[in-house]
């Protein structure tokens, strides 16, 4: 019923609507409190996210222009929201558009309300799948799924190899780890001379290592004129080729490393005959729900401007018509590169570092342990997400994206506006009223029905309350509902005690942020570090925009 109404909601009707769920945060806290209101509330939000656009399974993918019986179940290829348009011939040349996105030497904005946890927790997110097949970019290597993938591998013979596989007690159903300083972390993945690949993660006959290797290792040991040594830069052997990209990726993996190690533990303790196996599979169940309970409850709580707090509740996908099998699209691949909110240095140990230097280089982290690293994190605030705002080191990543666009011949900006339910852009005002950024499109486009999708994202003006501008935040929430509630785990006859244990099901259903996994892991329970937080301490809401 409450599915209907959503989809019965005018354009204008929904405005209304949601200008009253972003008023009055005191009344929506107050409604959190009271179950029997809150639920269908809840549900209601979630609804009015998803249905913006029309429902999965997408017609289109990136395997050809057209529909076909390949193009509806090959997800080796990337969906697609809207079918492919070829471009003029006459478009500003992608350098030209890649300069929109230089961040001046001086006085960058910052974001008022995000610490660099929040972008932090965006790219660990989305590196599970999100995965662009970097030899034919129409291709992904995804499963499609938030499976926490950069933590257990793709396939069960790279979550084998990262597994103790012991059934002597007190070690049944752990993650491989080793200790450094006192801490936790995952095992290295390189020999000493810091190029082979350690036996145990390698292919017994071949040879060939079973896990995937860091991207672009290689290229960013040369271009810092060093030799590429693996083993001094602590190079983790973990689940996904993206884990490694920064220390603060790899903390973020260390995180649910360390909690599925202490829930198997646990389980252990609570179930003495399980075996192994047994112990891993509940354990890893376990930690993928309350993963997903910190994207919506945290995560996507940080992004909504709306007063309302949102639950990860996951009846209200039961029966929901969006409850459908997960393909990632080529415009969700896109929209999440938020290297605008990248800042060019961050405080560390007291002192100033560039972000490029702590490209896959985990001494960061493991110099100052997983706290201290949240910590440093939290501290740090954020670019705001627009254009004029990149690092000079992640340009290049800006051209390539504006070119994976172009190759796939998505269709202009203003189509995507008007498949989410808005109006297209009639004049550059329309996108921003920044008058030099409106100047800038101007020039290089001439009218809006000829901005290309991934300019258009970020020419947008950041709205009040949240990180994220209008087209960004309504395709985020889209997906994020649509992809994340719908998971295995939390349908209607999989979540429940029997699947996770009378206290494995309490205990998925507590309260879940990461400083509150940081507590559990330190045996101190809701001792949360008021530190490690995705939203700035001196950060309070402001007029909702209608």
């Amino acid at each position: 019923m409450l599915s209907g109404l959503v989809d019965a909601l005018k354009p204008r009707v929904r405005r209304v609507v949601l200008y009253v769920l972003r008023s009055f945060p005191g009344f929506w806290r107050a409604i959190a409190g009271i179950g029997l209101l809150y639920r269908p509330l809840n549900r209601f939000v979630i609804n009015l996210s998803v249905n913006i656009t029309r429902r999965r399974p997408h017609a289109y993918s990136t395997l050809t222009s057209y529909t076909s019986w390949s193009s509806l179940t090959d997800k080796t290829y990337l969906g697609r929201h809207l079918p492919a348009k070829v471009a003029p011939a006459d478009l500003p040349s992608v350098r030209e558009l890649t300069a929109l996105f230089r961040r001046p030497e001086a006085n960058a904005p910052v974001c008022p309300k995000s610490t660099l946890l929040f972008p932090v927790f965006a790219q660990y997110l989305t590196d599970g799948f999100l995965r662009t097949n970097m030899n034919d970019r129409r291709r992904t290597t995804s499963n499609h799924d938030i499976d926490l993938s950069p933590l257990y591998g793709l396939n069960k013979t790279q979550t084998d190899v990262l597994r103790e596989r012991s059934d002597a007690p007190g070690r049944r159903g752990r993650m491989k780890a080793q200790i450094i300083n006192g801490e936790a972390f995952p095992p290295d993945l390189y020999e000493a001379d810091g190029v082979t690949v350690r036996a145990e993660f390698c292919h017994p006959q071949t040879g060939a290592p079973l896990l995937d290797l860091p991207i672009g290792f290689r290229t960013v040991a040369s271009e810092k004129g060093e030799a590429m040594n693996g083993h001094d830069r602590r190079i983790f052997a973990v689940g996904g080729d993206r884990a490694n990209a920064t220390p603060l990726v790899a903390m973020m993996n260390t995180v649910f490393l360390r909690e599925h190690n202490r829930l198997a533990g646990e389980l252990e303790g609570r179930n003495p005959t399980w075996d192994d196996e047994r112990v891993f599979q509940t354990a890893r169940a376990m930690v993928i729900v309350i993963f997903i309970k910190i994207v919506v409850e945290e995560y996507i709580n940080h992004i909504s401007s709306l007063a309302v707090p949102l639950t990860a509740d996951p009846s209200g996908a039961w029966t929901a018509p969006w409850n459908r099998p997960n393909w990632m699209t080529v415009e969700f691949s896109l929209l999440y590169r938020w290297h605008p909110m990248i800042p060019d240095e961050m405080t560390w140990k007291g002192a100033r570092v560039h972000s490029g230097r702590m490209v896959l280089d985990n001494r960061y982290l493991t110099e100052v342990g997983l706290t201290e690293a949240l910590r440093m994190t939290s501290a740090t605030h954020t670019g705001v997400l627009g254009l004029g705002n990149t690092a000079s080191f992640l340009l290049p990543v800006e051209e390539a994206a504006i070119q994976q666009g172009r190759d796939q011949q998505l269709p202009p900006y203003n189509d995507y506006r008007e498949m989410v339910g808005l109006a297209r852009a009639r004049t550059f005002a329309d996108i921003t009223a920044k008058p030099e950024r409106q100047r800038a499109l101007a020039a290089l486009y001439g009218t809006p029905d000829r901005v290309d999708f991934y300019v258009g994202l970020f020419a947008e003006d950041v709205n009040p309350n949240t990180p994220m501008p209008t087209l960004i935040g309504m395709m985020v929430a889209l997906d994020a509902f649509s992809q994340a509630l719908n998971n295995p785990l939390l349908s209607e006859h999989v979540f429940n005690a029997k699947t996770f244990t009378d206290w494995g099901f309490k205990e998925i259903q507590k309260r879940q942020t990461i400083a509150d996994l940081i507590a559990r892991q330190a045996g101190r329970e809701g001792e949360v570090d008021p530190a490690i937080v995705m939203t700035r301490s001196d950060w309070r809401r402001g007029p909702a925009m209608f």
